[in-house]
């Protein structure tokens, strides 16, 4: 059964990878939508089973030395989950795709994708030890970039895919220096060899960098570096809101079920080390407060409608890695699990709501579509609910629950990380009506379409610039460095009379075909009550039971059972953000509509400061890009330009030449120039011998 879960979308994307062009498109698409549901379907059974944890072998993949790898899968709850929230969102993602990428000619390579991306995160989330989960990680890599850049004509997809690419290097490089430490420590990479020898070495030291350190916290310091760029948490971030330039498909796929929650995994997984490593923890505590701050501030000015969620999912893993670490590891993989539902539901339906309005993204060019896609409206609504935390929906349970525990927490920084968690719930709030009523309610600004003056016309080639070839148009124009291409005091231009042409004739939006709608039922139903249904087992009184040896809790550890006792005004504060900032949106956009293109004239510099994402872009260019690409420049010009070949093709070898075509010169073919050289020769000798004397006999 579980080889069949793991291994059915490797066979469906080595069908439509290897003989899609024979197959075609429709088969494709069929047969790779079925083995996904295949698998989810197999992934509940085994979910709702609940037997007990199981080792599964399938092969020994090497032995070096004292180093053996076996391929295995590690079964336990903590599987079951992730086994469940990756088959099931990748099904409703490739059913969702059918629809939306209907008109694109490549979609069997689009499938096998899709189906590539969804077995690697199989092979990550079943690893039986860190080489297997390693191999995972970086074939979830491969497949974003893959998909990412799966519209290789546009320049910016291209772009974003090498950097989503890159960066992940980064943190890739911390994660394979973690495993080779752990290997060290313990003589093992399979987790069954790790854990139970944890506490051996709970107070060993490592040399490293001219510095003792305590063992276990550099490993895990290491390998929460990998977390960091898979999850896109803080200083590592930068590759997440580029990866928008994907279909929209691609982005619910890598945001609600793979890549960005394979280092919440991680950390899960390894938390019986991350927990004899509190030092670690508090790292891993402040940078989850500060990504959820960060990245909730600089949503609540995008004016792209899947950036605003992409950033979002950048806040909430924040929320993630606060749960992480304080300790309360179920609750933050309850987050993982209630999120998967209604992130996926709100970017398939920003997907919904860019099929309708002829693949525009920018906000400002929508408003009133309640009227034309009220289904799709519906789902937008639901999945806002669950996202800003109102009470009974999914994210409510999980989410309340991280911010308890980290008032709860007597650990090093959970302080700050209340204090972010709880700000970040009020701009998530806001941000999330911002988005809601800017899409859906107030005048219809698309109407304006049909209206070409000449700043539409700038715009549109500029767009058009930025997209590429015609077809792949998905995307509003971005700068160098992905900020929206556009001034300051068009942020929240609600009532804006500019037109922007699309070549599509008169606008009229139209709600998705059932193929898309479905999977937004199914989605909007888990967002709904996914939290309800499971709270009991994941956080509350059946949380030992249902968990059992999956994740580690220190018996110093009792986080999980003092968030029932944080006092009232905390326990309602998620409430009191949520109900704050739904009425600064409702004035700001549907009272006050000017308001907001008045305040971001009066602070054109915080403004700017949030439409850039705190520079960090322009930052990384300064400190990063620009002298390595210097640096390269001088090896080409100096070094290999000036240096070697001058040197080589330029110096010895060009003197050569020269010295060659001289004596060429010498040959010219008549005889009497020879006899006149041979005469010069004859003449030399004799005056050699006159001036020197005849050489004397030997002997003499």
């Amino acid at each position: 059964m579980y080889h069949a879960i793991v291994f059915f979308p490797l066979i469906g994307a080595l069908i439509a990878g290897l003989f899609g062009r024979f197959l075609g498109s429709r088969p494709c698409e069929y047969v790779t939508t079925a083995c996904l549901a295949f698998a989810a379907l197999l992934s509940w059974g085994v979910f709702l089973e609940g037997d007990h944890a199981v080792r599964v072998q399938v092969a020994n993949w090497f032995s070096a030395g004292d180093l053996t790898v076996d391929w295995a899968f590690r079964i336990d709850t903590l599987t079951k989950v992730m086994l469940v929230v990756v088959t099931t969102v990748s099904t409703l993602v490739h059913l969702y795709s059918i629809g939306y990428m209907e008109e694109d000619p490549h979609r069997p390579r689009f499938f096998a994708y899709l189906s590539l991306f969804t077995f690697a995160m199989l092979m990550l989330v079943t690893a039986d030890n860190l080489v297997q989960m390693f191999f995972g990680w970086e074939g979830v890599g491969l497949a974003s970039y893959l998909l990412i850049g799966f519209w290789y004509e546009k320049p910016s997809a291209n772009a974003a895919a090498m950097k989503a690419f890159i960066v992940n290097r980064v943190g890739d490089f911390g994660f394979s220096l973690g495993i080779f430490l752990v290997f060290v420590l313990f003589g093992s990479v399979a987790f069954d060899g790790i854990f139970p020898r944890v506490n051996e070495l709970k107070d060993a030291h490592f040399h490293f960098l001219g510095h003792d350190w305590h063992a276990l916290t550099l490993a895990c310091l290491l390998l929460f570096m990998g977390a960091m760029g898979k999850s896109a948490q803080f200083l590592l971030h930068t590759w997440l809101p580029d990866a928008m330039e994907g279909p929209t498909p691609v982005s619910a796929l890598i945001h609600a079920a793979t890549m960005v929650t394979a280092g919440v995994f991680m950390v899960a997984r390894l938390s019986p080390l991350f927990e004899l490593a509190p030092d670690a923890l508090v790292v891993v505590t402040v940078i989850g407060g500060i990504t959820a701050f960060f990245a909730a501030t600089v949503g609540l000015v995008q004016n792209d409608i899947k950036r605003v969620i992409a950033y979002s999912t950048c806040s909430q893993l924040g929320y993630m890695f606060v749960a992480l670490g304080v300790g309360a590891y179920s609750a933050g993989v309850f987050h993982l699990f209630t999120h998967a539902f209604f992130k996926a539901l709100l970017f398939l339906g920003a997907g919904s709501v860019i099929h309708a309005m002829h693949h525009e993204q920018d906000m400002r060019n929508m408003g009133n579509l309640r009227r034309y896609i009220p289904f799709t409206t519906a789902m937008m609504a639901i999945g806002t609910l669950a996202l800003i935390g109102f009470p009974y929906t999914a994210g409510y349970y999980s989410k309340d629950a991280i911010i308890e525990a980290a008032y709860a927490s007597t650990r090093p920084g959970h302080t700050l990380a209340f204090l972010a968690t709880v700000i970040a719930a009020f701009f998530t709030s806001f941000y999330s009506w911002r988005l809601f009523f800017l899409t859906f309610e107030g005048p219809a600004r698309w109407a304006a379409h049909d209206h070409h003056d000449d700043h539409a016309v700038s715009h549109s080639a500029h767009a058009h610039e930025a997209d590429g070839a015609p077809g792949h148009t998905e995307g509003v124009a971005h700068d160098a460095h992905g900020s929206d291409a556009e001034p300051a005091h068009r942020s929240d231009l609600v009532a804006d009379d500019h037109g922007h042409g699309h070549g599509h004739g008169e606008l009229k939006p139209h709600e998705s075909p059932l193929v898309m709608t479905i999977p937004l039922a199914v989605l909007a139903f888990g967002a709904l009550f996914a939290g309800l249904i499971f709270k009991d087992r994941f956080i509350g009184e059946g949380m030992d039971a249902f968990w059992g040896h999956a994740l580690a809790h220190g018996p110093d550890n009792h986080i999980m059972h003092d968030i029932h006792h944080v006092p009232a005004l905390v326990s309602a504060a998620p409430f009191i953000m949520l109900v704050a900032g739904f009425v600064l949106a409702f004035v700001m956009y549907i009272r006050r509509p000017k308001l907001p293109a008045a305040l971001a004239a009066q602070q054109p510099v915080l403004y700017r400061f949030l439409l850039n994402k705190w520079y960090f872009d322009e930052l990384y260019d300064r400190i990063f890009v620009r002298p390595a690409k210097d640096f390269g420049l001088f090896l080409w010009k100096q070094v290999d330009g000036k240096a070697i070949d001058g040197a080589g093709p330029d110096g010895i070898a060009a003197r050569v030449v020269d010295v060659t075509r001289g004596v060429v010169r010498l040959q010219t073919g008549y005889v009497y120039h020879y006899a006149f050289v041979m005469l010069i020769g004859v003449a030399a000798l004799i005056s050699w011998y006159m001036m020197t004397g005849l050489p004397k006999p030997v002997g003499h």
